[in-house]
């Protein structure tokens, strides 16, 4: 057990290599498969070539954005003693990362569609383990490169910055150590924005033109190998769900692991750790998470083609989930010591007491479990207004009756009304994490929701793969079994993807506010006292911000649709024989339409999320930049989770009239009046459930960790960054951020 505690945080790494070294073994199984005839193997060519074209041209305009943030940032390491140059190397790294991880999962990703394609002509049982299996390639490989990189970077500035000096666990020696650190965040989330942004705006662009044109224009089915939009609207499932939602994940995961860390530091721990146990929790509690999604993904399967695929999907989920939570247990009761702790702040020697919260090591572990139970529910709700066959998505269905009008209405309804639970569950989950473990307590419930990342990710990342293997099928002609079998993974696939963004939205909010908190720490706010006129404009501002983001996103889809639309009509009109199977469309100019969009879109609301802090920190101080944080996580959780949800409810609300609805007696089926109808819905919904939906996570979160990195220079002569008292036995944890609104109860001056 000594050897164990003394190499625990040499142990963390190895977790991700694990990971690393089951992706390998899993993506090699996926190579072998058989991918299909000729014919399949070209149309999946096209969707390879497109996405890694796209990819090629985001990482060119990125890389200019990095070079120059990473000089730009090792200047501003020069400028603070309580941070460094080296800052900028952390950034570099995980800007890397983050992208690499997106590239891991889009080549997956290109690979499993064809080969699912080839499964589903045998049976739905191996067609859900080949698509589900590339999932969770991608899953391992986000969470596996996401813990080697933020382990081994804190092992090396832990060594240099604390270890080789002497230097104190809980004083300026740690903080100059996160600080550096939080450079690997802030590159995650950069990329992060940009990806999910650039690939929401590219797969909506080709999505929007490819119904309004073939579906609704010249009435072909979806995926036809006749419409030029079809490759195009198949690359984009890549770059926006693939290699856009790996992105978001990775940088939410190392975001939630950050805002621990930064709490944890100010915890004054006798633990066999040398203090560093409250830091370490985060991490560990992730390697295990990757351990544990890796035994839930081998439940995942069925074994005849009436069997459920949401419940094999679910029995995995729930699988990590309960192994995490029994697993972490142990893990809290062995690192964390005994004793209470207690929620003060050491301010220029003297002690500012903010309250009387009291906690243990087993108000943490319970902190663990609310933050698990709040993201099960956030994924349950999300189902329920998302799903097939639920009221919202049935309510949806019977006012396509009366026109596309209405069916706008009854969505934009439908994704109001659904933000009031997760809204409601989120408040009880902050609440009842704080009550078991204060501010720490926040943030360690976000890490324990966030511990199984890999498996929601692999159960997110199988959607689009179904998707692309559905429309492989369609522009291939296969028998319409194959396509049966394809659409049944796909409706389970939207159903997932839309869970799997509550679930990010969920996390987004608990991190946010735990970056919050640490950033309140670091800039030196004794409270933020929304009475001030520019604090509650700070306040109102940030309200403002995901709105403009949101209408910068949705615009964007819409200009790039347009063209898609123009070019799309074109190729009909001008190339003969299209329509007959007698002439190729020119998939190519449908690709490079998105991609040119894409690109150049999404450089205006990145910007906002990056420049507005700055500007608000070092114009107006830390405290109206506190407001504007509050405003933006408030207003942005609410956003993300009403877009997302009224897009996902309109889109399988159109999905349902593949198999015929009810409404009022009668049947319907595509192409009828009220089909056409939910298509005008799902059509409106696109650039809400893949553009600026899921993208509102990234900007909460992006913004706070800026706000987290200019803290230091805020901060700088004013209050010292940590500073404790050991006088009691118990455990002090050091933190201004409870007091927000309210005065310090007391000042004790020592």
């Amino acid at each position: 057990m000594d050897f164990l505690n003394n190499y625990l945080i040499y142990l963390i790494p190895v977790f991700g290599l694990v990971g690393i070294a089951v992706m390998l073994v899993k993506s090699a199984w996926v190579t072998k498969q058989d991918a299909g005839d000729g014919n399949m193997a070209e149309l999946a060519g096209y969707i390879a070539d497109g996405a890694m074209a796209f990819l090629r041209a985001e990482w060119k305009v990125l890389s200019y954005f990095v070079v120059i943030a990473g000089i730009l940032l090792a200047w501003s390491g020069t400028t603070v003693h309580t941070s460094s140059p080296v800052i900028a190397v952390s950034f570099l790294v995980g800007a890397f990362l983050s992208a690499f991880a997106g590239y891991v999962g889009m080549r997956i990703a290109t690979k499993a569609n064809v080969r699912t394609t080839q499964a589903a002509r045998t049976s739905l049982a191996h067609a859900l383990k080949v698509s589900f299996t590339g999932g969770t390639v991608m899953g391992l490989g986000v969470a596996g490169l996401a813990i080697i990189g933020l382990g081994s970077l804190f092992i090396v500035f832990y060594t240099i910055y604390v270890k080789n000096v002497g230097g104190d666990v809980n004083g300026e020696a740690m903080a100059k150590a996160l600080d550096v650190l939080a450079g690997f965040s802030l590159g995650a989330e950069s990329i992060a924005l940009f990806a999910r942004v650039g690939g929401g705006i590219y797969t909506k662009a080709a999505d929007v033109g490819a119904d309004l044109v073939g579906k609704v224009e010249a009435g072909i089915p979806e995926d036809d190998v006749r419409n030029p939009a079809t490759i195009a609207d198949n690359v984009g499932d890549n770059v926006g769900d693939v290699a856009g939602m790996g992105a978001d994940l990775f940088g939410s995961y190392v975001a939630t692991m950050l805002a621990t860390m930064v709490l944890g530091r100010e915890i004054v721990s006798h633990d066999a750790f040398g203090g560093i146990a409250p830091i370490l929790l985060p991490m560990v509690i992730a390697g295990l998470g990757l351990i544990f999604s890796i035994v839930g993904a081998a439940m995942v399967r069925i074994k005849n083609e009436t069997d459920s695929v949401q419940n094999a999907l679910n029995i995995g989920n729930w699988t990590s989930i309960v192994l995490t939570a029994i697993a972490t247990y142990f893990v809290v009761q062995w690192m964390l010591p005994e004793g209470e702790f207690h929620m003060s702040r050491d301010l220029a020697n003297g002690v500012l007491k903010v309250g009387s919260s009291h906690f243990t090591k087993n108000g943490v572990y319970m902190a663990i479990i609310v933050g698990l139970v709040v993201g099960t529910l956030m994924s349950i709700i999300t189902e329920y207004y998302t799903a097939m066959g639920k009221r919202p998505v049935l309510s949806i269905i019977r006012q396509s009756s009366t026109g596309h009008a209405t069916n706008i209405i009854g969505g934009l309804a439908v994704g109001m009304e659904s933000t009031v639970l997760p809204i409601l569950v989120l408040a009880a989950g902050i609440y009842g994490s704080y009550h078991f473990a204060g501010l720490y307590g926040v943030a360690i419930a976000a890490a324990g929701m966030m511990a199984t990342t890999a498996m929601q990710l692999a159960i997110d990342a199988f959607g689009p793969i179904a998707d692309n293997a559905g429309g492989i099928a369609e522009m291939s002609r296969l028998p319409e079994e194959v396509r049966h079998r394809t659409d049944n993974l796909d409706a389970v696939g939207n159903t997932t993807a839309a869970t799997g963004k509550g679930f990010a939205i969920a996390s987004a909010a608990l991190t946010s506010l735990a970056l919050f908190a640490a950033f309140v720490g670091v800039a030196g706010i004794e409270h933020i006292d929304i009475y001030k006129a520019d604090v509650l404009a700070g306040l109102f501002v940030g309200g403002m911000i995901p709105f403009i983001f949101s209408a910068l996103c949705i615009s964007a889809v819409g200009r790039a649709a347009m063209a898609m639309v123009e070019e799309v009509r074109r190729q009909f009109r001008e190339i003969p024989g299209i329509m007959e199977y007698k002439a190729k469309p020119e998939y190519e100019k449908c690709v490079a339409i998105s991609t040119a969009a894409s690109i150049r879109e999404m450089v205006a609301p990145g910007l906002i999320a990056l420049i507005t802090p700055i500007i608000i920190g070092f114009a107006f101080g830390p405290e109206v930049l506190g407001g504007l944080l509050a405003g933006v996580t408030v207003s942005g959780v609410l956003m993300g989770i009403f877009q997302s949800n009224a897009g996902g409810a309109w889109d399988n609300a159109k999905k349902s009239f593949e198999k015929g609805v009810e409404i009022n007696g009668e049947i319907y089926y595509k192409k009828s009046e009220p089909h056409k109808a939910s298509v005008t819905g799902d059509t409106v919904g696109d650039p809400f459930k893949d553009t600026s939906g899921p993208s509102m996570n990234i900007l909460i979160k992006l913004m706070s960790i800026v706000s987290l990195v200019i803290a230091p220079h805020l901060n700088a002569g004013k209050i010292p960054p940590a500073a404790v008292s050991t006088k009691s036995k118990t455990i002090t944890v050091t933190k201004t951020a409870a007091v927000i609104t309210t005065k310090l109860n007391t000042v004790n001056y020592q």
